[in-house]
């Protein structure tokens, strides 16, 4: 029998299957398979998505996404100019000098200060590699106490001491990458300390021993790590900048090393690592920097923020832009390299170039500070070569010492630059990571929730809660502001009414919403629904009709930046398709959670408004995600009587403390645990019920009950003290049952 709809696959498991079977077994189950695979086949054919309409869901996603940019980009302008005003009125060296020390001090805040660290650089030497007129020592150095680097460091031939250099690959560039560059410039007369940066190479952080590789990509290793100190109010670049110093350090302990003349230089995230160790180590003596340097106003209307280590959290709103990594170097030499079709904007480096030059010139260095333009794309450094070597060698090398001409260079053997015996760091000497590190100092910073005894002890902390919940998270909407909605479609559903809504919850942000109306007059209970699904689908769902059907006011909507449902993709796991709104929201003291709670503050204002809502009797609903939202909304605005969150994180400490997590950019609000917790979230709900559906862990996994009830221990207790026992409900959904929105 041979039917149309099986796929050749499927005929062939048949065939065995019939093969090994007896008879009256062969007829059953044939029928069983040949029927099920007929429904399965016909129901998948249901679910097809048709190109027109994929087409039309990415268009509205990326218009979503442009008016969001377009929002936070006009935030990001505004603080711009204000610097701008700042900067150009300085007019003298002491007032250049006060400026540096407050763009140090706010840098410093803005990371969590610099880790601590003392004393003579603790060092492990491996292997020692003869070269072509320099040999490479193989060592690693500590870093922070227990976090290490790992490095190749290049010595020419001959005694010195030596000028030094600095620098470290590119982001997904390896050791052999900086072969060439540090094999030219040792054979010149540069020692050269050529490092890993942290997630590349041999330290990666989420290093698996069964895939030989990190579990997750080198930006995600940055960007994981990032979101990781970020809850506890700290920022990675705090390592980027102790992994310079310390390198410093080490190359001063040395005896063939010059002290007095050491620089760095780097491309990418190499020239990343360049800026910040010229920035925040005056010992540096002269710098270049390619790839990087733009202007945040040329920046933001195109790729906007960069790689994690890149974006600190409120660098723009703290009145900083590019111009203040290299004005902190001032006066000492300077070299910036762009490229006229970088994705680092090249009229970006250019304005930063004219702004740290007339910086330079109250310290009368306006001759120290080089720009060195290039055609081509990314770290097209061939061309500019003669250049950048030219730079380097006059700032660094004895006066008179020719430059000589590069050349490109291979290692024979790319092995013999790994430095550690099983190439890791953590396997073979047991390196911490920054998630750690971050996880070891949460015990000195993070806030603890208490469960309260007395009604009145939890009356008392609850505007304390909502004080710190809006500041924290940014969270700006107020009673206040009633938006009105346009009504752009109507409908008659199966016996209730079908409306479509768009608001306006800020100037330039328009919000979609659906309305089910029961056809019954009077006062109806409220549900606003939240979650990934796009409004239509989820108004065609059961659970949407059902909840209209018994009388209830429904509305589905989205916040903004909601991107539906995304298909897999292994960069998810540490990135997340929100990485890039997290970055350009943080960056200008913006939090996503924020400005979703932002709209729906608001449509629940315009909802309140109206004469036909029950306001004892208003449920929010939020699944993914979008249940934190649904939290911090509920803590803040007592008018919601009801929250229901599915598949939502049981807190932000369960996430600190993971191994992995999934998706969190979506969450991530900077400093949260310093501050509250979900656990303070439901105190500051009290005495309203919460249910929690399936809640989930930092890799979006269902926990149980019982590690639920751990989690949120001090809130179960209040209840307890407070005679509310079941106030929070842990329930289990299974695929095919209703939403608990009753």
């Amino acid at each position: 029998m041979r039917l149309p709809f099986v796929r050749e696959q499927e005929r062939e498991a048949l065939c065995i299957t019939h093969c090994f079977l007896p008879s009256p077994m062969k007829y059953c189950l044939g029928v069983f398979l040949f029927a099920w695979m007929a429904l399965s086949h016909a129901a998948l054919a249901q679910f097809r998505i048709d190109p027109a309409i994929q087409a039309e869901a990415l268009a509205q996603t990326e218009a979503a996404m442009a008016e969001q940019h377009a929002y936070l980009n006009a935030i990001g302008y505004a603080y711009l100019a204000q610097r701008a005003e700042t900067v150009a009125a300085i007019s003298s060296r002491a007032e250049a000098e006060a400026r540096q020390a407050e763009v140090r001090e706010q840098i410093l805040a803005l990371v969590g200060g610099m880790p601590e660290t003392s004393g003579p650089v603790a060092v492990q030497a491996f292997d020692t590699v003869q070269d072509d007129g320099f040999h490479i020592e193989n060592i690693a150095y500590e870093s922070v106490p227990g976090y290490w680097v790992t490095a190749n460091v290049y010595v020419p031939m001959g005694e010195g001491p030596f000028p030094a250099l600095v620098i470290a690959p590119g982001h997904g560039a390896g050791k052999s990458s900086q072969y060439s560059w540090a094999a030219n410039f040792a054979a010149a007369g540069f020692v050269v300390l050529a490092i890993d940066p942290m997630g590349q190479g041999e330290r990666m952080q989420h290093y698996d021993d069964e895939l030989g590789t990190s579990k997750v990509e080198p930006s995600g290793e940055h960007e994981h790590a990032n979101q990781s100190a970020l809850l506890i109010g700290q920022h990675i670049a705090r390592y980027w900048f102790a992994d310079g110093v310390r390198g410093v350090d080490y190359l001063t302990q040395r005896t063939d090393v010059a002290a007095d003349r050491i620089g760095t230089f780097g491309c990418s995230g190499g020239g990343t690592a360049a800026a910040y160790l010229a920035a925040m180590d005056p010992r540096i003596r002269a710098a270049a920097v390619a790839s990087f340097i733009t202007s945040f106003k040329e920046l933001l209307p195109g790729n906007g923020p960069q790689d994690a280590e890149q974006t600190l959290p409120n660098f723009i709103g703290s009145g900083l832009d590019f111009a203040d990594w290299i004005e902190q170097a001032a006066p000492r030499p300077y070299a910036i390299l762009a490229f006229e079709q970088d994705f680092f904007p090249y009229a970006g480096a250019e304005w930063t170039y004219e702004e740290a030059n007339d910086f330079y010139a109250h310290f009368d260095a306006a001759d120290q500070l080089q720009f060195i333009g290039g055609a081509g794309g990314h770290c097209n450094l061939g061309p500019v070569t003669p250049q950048l070597l030219d730079f380097l060698y006059t700032h660094l090398q004895p006066p008179g010492t020719p430059v000589p001409t590069f050349d490109w260079r291979r290692p024979a053997d790319s092995d013999v630059l790994l430095v550690t015996p099983t190439g890791q760091l953590s396997t073979s000497i047991g390196s911490a990571t920054i998630e750690d590190m971050v996880r070891r100092d949460a015990d000195a910073v993070m806030h603890e929730a208490v469960a309260f005894a007395s009604a009145e002890a939890l009356a008392q902390a609850q505007p304390e809660i909502r004080t710190e919940v809006r500041r924290v998270a940014a969270v700006v909407a107020t009673e206040a502001e009633v938006p009105a909605a346009t009504v752009v479609a109507e409908e008659t559903a199966d016996g209730y009414g079908l409306e479509t809504w768009v608001f306006e919850s800020e100037p330039g942000i328009e919000i979609e919403a659906v309305v089910g109306l029961p056809s019954e007059p009077g006062r109806r209970p409220l549900v606003l629904w939240m979650d990934a699904t796009d409004n239509a689908r989820t108004a065609a769902s059961p659970d949407f009709t059902r909840l209209v059907k018994a009388g209830n006011i429904v509305v589905a909507f989205q916040p903004r930046g909601v991107l539906g449902e995304p298909p897999p993709n292994p960069n998810q796991l540490a990135l997340g398709p929100y990485m890039p709104q997290l970055l350009r929201a943080i960056v200008v003291d913006k939090t996503l959670v924020g400005m979703r709670v932002d709209d729906t503050l608001r449509l629940l204002n315009m909802l309140a408004a109206r004469d036909d809502v029950d306001p004892a009797a208003i449920t929010l609903y939020g699944s993914g995600g979008l249940g934190l939202v649904a939290l911090h909304a509920a803590a803040l605005d007592t008018r919601i009587t009801k929250v229901v969150v599915e598949n939502t994180l049981v807190s932000y400490r369960m996430a600190l403390e993971a191994g992995l997590h999934k998706n969190l950019s979506e969450s991530v609000v900077p400093g949260v645990l310093r501050h509250y917790d979900t656990v303070d979230l439901l105190h500051a709900i009290h005495p309203r019920s919460v249910t929690l559906v399936n809640p989930a862990s930092a890799m979006g996994r269902r926990v149980r009950a019982t590690l639920t009830h751990e989690a949120l221990a001090p809130a179960f207790e209040t209840d307890q003290h407070l005679g509310t026992p079941g106030r929070i409900q842990v329930v289990r959904r299974g695929f095919r049952d209703p939403i608990p929105l009753e």
